[in-house]
């Protein structure tokens, strides 16, 4: 059996501490041995971060060899000396693995508006390529944390090919395109357009259906590298396992939430369409209203009916049904749930699903959120502090 921390075929990671901010880990670098097959998504706020104008550019030929990754310090508003922060890093990871600059996809993750120290990360760097291992998953993970709880990483296996995946995320985050930071390295052979193809198509159904706080941060970035070295696979069942992945690791995000206590899912089906099955989604996990009423267990479904009548689209009162977990507790436009204690005792638990029928339509999504607990407002007050 494989070891749960081991990279693909031909896949090198390093670790270290360049001391950007305190002592913890905060680079990292995934390195495949040959040029691999790339795909990317990238955040649409307008200020993203320099790592993800220059990110943008490395990746339209469709090839990668390397993602450089620093946490503590997002790199974003800091105008041209941003750009060239990431020329200098980038530059000096190229010489120290022999790869060509615009095969690295950079990425950075923390506060903003503050210059990123380039003199530590260049300190780091000499030296690094005989300390990438093939067993660095975990730490990688680890690498690019800022206020989550825990490393997020998965392992899975697609026909001879393995693949790998991390993630980081915990406080702005409200997918536009992307949702956080994730990286993902197989040794399956694909094509860059099919693994563009099948990223967005998983990114769409896991990362894009995320949010903690309803802010779409300025450096969301997922990118995926494929080496080849494990030969063909079966797209369909890669893009299965591809997708699986990302979902789990976006429960993992929502589950991470800056001061969350409580992971969220929302299930909303009998919509017109995709697309207001997916509003509805995100305006349940995204009400504050909601958030407070699950982190404090208090059984006022009348949180969820105020949300869903404020729609931008039309509702007939009349088909709604919603359900927490398995208690019906309105059903066709009636109320259906006559002991409050029974729902006061199911939203004590840990993770909370919250299901919706709007009526007799096709459309169909699920989304992850969770609460909003006095924790979330205590980390964001003294962020930079």
């Amino acid at each position: 059996m494989d070891h749960p921390f081991t990279f693909p075929k031909g896949f090198l990671s390093c670790a270290k501490n360049v001391g950007i901010k305190d002592e913890t880990l905060d680079f990292t670098i995934i390195y495949s041995e040959v040029r691999a097959a790339a795909a990317a998504m990238f955040t649409q706020n307008q200020f993203c971060g320099a790592p993800v104008v220059v990110g943008k550019e490395h990746i339209k030929d469709g090839f990668l060899q390397a993602f450089v990754i620093n946490s503590k310090n997002a790199n974003v508003a800091t105008g041209q000396q941003g750009i060239e922060a990431v020329h200098q890093v980038i530059g000096a990871a190229a010489a120290e693995l022999s790869v060509n600059p615009e095969d690295i996809l950079p990425s950075s993750t923390g506060v903003i508006g503050v210059p990123l120290p380039v003199e530590k990360i260049l300190t780091g760097i000499p030296g690094l390529k005989n300390e990438l291992k093939e067993d660095g998953l975990k730490e990688s993970a680890e690498a690019i944390m800022t206020t989550d709880t825990f490393p997020k990483f998965r392992k899975a296996k697609a026909g001879n090919a393995t693949v790998c995946a991390i993630a980081k995320g915990s406080g702005m985050i409200e997918p536009n395109m992307a949702t956080m930071l994730s990286y993902i390295v197989t040794d399956a052979e694909v094509a860059p357009e099919n693994l563009q193809q099948m990223l967005k198509r998983a990114v769409d159904i896991s990362f894009n259906m995320v949010s903690v706080d309803g802010d779409t941060s300025t450096s969301d970035t997922v990118a995926i590298m494929a080496n080849g070295l494990a030969g063909p696979v079966d797209l369909e069942e890669f893009e299965q396992v591809l997708t699986g992945m990302l979902i789990s690791l976006a429960k993992d995000l929502a589950r991470d939430g800056e001061g969350a206590t409580k992971l969220v899912e929302v299930n909303v089906s009998g919509a017109n369409g995709e697309a207001e099955a997916k509003k509805m989604v995100k305006a349940i996990i995204n009400s504050p209203l909601v958030k407070t009423a699950i982190f404090g267990a208090d059984p006022n479904w009348g949180r969820i009916i105020s949300t869903v009548g404020n729609a931008d689209f039309a509702i007939d009162p009349s088909k709604v049904s919603i359900a927490f977990g398995e208690l019906i507790v309105f059903k066709d436009g009636e109320p259906a749930l006559p002991n409050q204690d029974e729902l006061a005792n199911y939203l004590q638990g840990n993770e909370i699903t919250i299901s919706i029928v709007l009526g007799t339509g096709p459309g169909s999504a699920t989304g992850w959120g969770c609460d909003l607990s006095y924790e979330y407002v205590r980390i964001n007050g003294e962020y930079t502090t």
